[in-house]
């Protein structure tokens, strides 16, 4: 069914249209991510365990032509360790370079220990203008900050002749790598107010409750059950923007290839050592394996300059949206989510 206004007030609180079936315009499907079989993923209980289980992953996919997105981050530098000498790997570039320089330079030397070809994917704001639209159109919805330069690095593989790329986004939800999801029970308001991510209230002049949403994880004594929300929210929502850039680059075979999305824990997340400023304890270890040289990087999420794109929008003016709305208290992934749709709406109203 059609329903604007709850689409656009599901993509500011949770950045994709919840439901499906529901959808901005007659004739749009939105699209959201292809996860992994459960059934298939294998259990590992220690760094020892997901080597073996990486190992595998990569040997089973021996005939394709694979290429990796390559940040400073312990992630993909442990997935590059398990990759042929000579594999294409791919470094975001921001701003001329002057944007996350110790991410390009740790990235550099994972690809150097490895025998790796390191190839910088330089974006700016010409890239997200470029890849926006077709991304857009692709996802039948608006899109997250990371697609368009995500795009960018596919097109540049797939001229390279990169078949597949391999990709590190289900470390952070195997592993435990949102810390400050995971730094304390959360009780029910105090969730929703976090996870959040823009209140449509603030933005839109016929704002849909999104709160149904947090009820399904609503338990006694005004607590929630964040773990499972994470599970089922923040996973689909994080991995569908990965799957929809590589789709739109048309690579030859998609989504994308990730092997820590392709294991479980066979123990619960030890909360209390993540807690206590060890997230992604297994990824630490093993990343101490492939690189004992290297000091253990401290977890970063993929960085995109918004703040910079973004330091003297106006905001939005379509009628769909407020004239009060105050920009300045609003992060530039805040404002990203408000030009992206307000750009979306134009594009599908011409």
């Amino acid at each position: 069914m059609v329903d604007k206004n709850f689409c656009m007030s599901s993509y500011l609180a949770f950045r994709y249209i919840e439901k499906d079936g529901y959808e901005f315009y007659d004739g749009l499907k939105h699209t959201g991510d292809m996860p992994y079989p459960e059934d298939r993923k294998v259990l590992v209980k220690n760094a020892e365990d997901v080597a073996k289980a990486y190992k595998e992953a990569f040997e089973s996919k021996s005939n394709v032509e694979l290429g990796i997105l390559l940040s400073g981050g312990m992630d993909s530098a442990c997935l590059a360790a398990f990759m042929k000498p000579g594999t294409d790997a791919y470094t975001f570039r921001f701003l001329g370079g002057n944007f996350s320089t110790e991410d390009m330079e740790r990235a550099k030397l994972y690809a150097e220990k490895y025998h790796l070809n390191l190839h910088y994917v330089d974006i700016d704001w010409s890239v997200v203008e470029r890849n926006l639209e077709p991304l857009m159109k692709m996802k039948g919805a608006p899109v997250h900050s990371i697609e368009p330069q995500i795009m960018e690095a596919a097109l540049q593989a797939k001229a390279d002749g990169v078949e597949m790329m391999v990709a590190a986004d289900g470390s952070d939800l195997v592993f435990g790598g949102m810390d400050r999801m995971l730094s304390k029970d959360w009780k029910f308001e105090e969730w929703v107010d976090f996870y959040t991510f823009l209140d449509p209230k603030i933005a839109l002049k016929n704002p849909v409750d999104m709160s149904y949403l947090f009820e399904r994880y609503r338990l006694p004594e005004n607590n929630i059950n964040y773990l499972k929300f994470i599970d089922d929210v923040f996973a689909h929502e994080s991995s569908a923007s990965y799957c929809n850039a590589f789709i739109t680059a048309g690579m030859k075979y998609t989504p994308f290839f990730d092997p820590s999305g392709m294991v479980k824990m066979a123990e619960p997340l030890d909360l209390k050592r993540i807690r206590s400023g060890e997230s992604k304890y297994i990824i630490r270890n093993l990343f101490k394996m492939c690189y004992p040289e290297i000091p253990v990087p401290e977890k970063t999420p993929m960085p995109r300059p918004v703040d910079a794109y973004f330091k003297d929008w106006e905001g939005p003016k379509r009628p769909e949206f407020r004239e009060d709305i105050d920009m300045s208290k609003l992060t530039g992934n805040q404002k990203w989510q408000l030009y992206c749709l307000e750009k979306f709406l134009d594009m599908n109203e011409k």
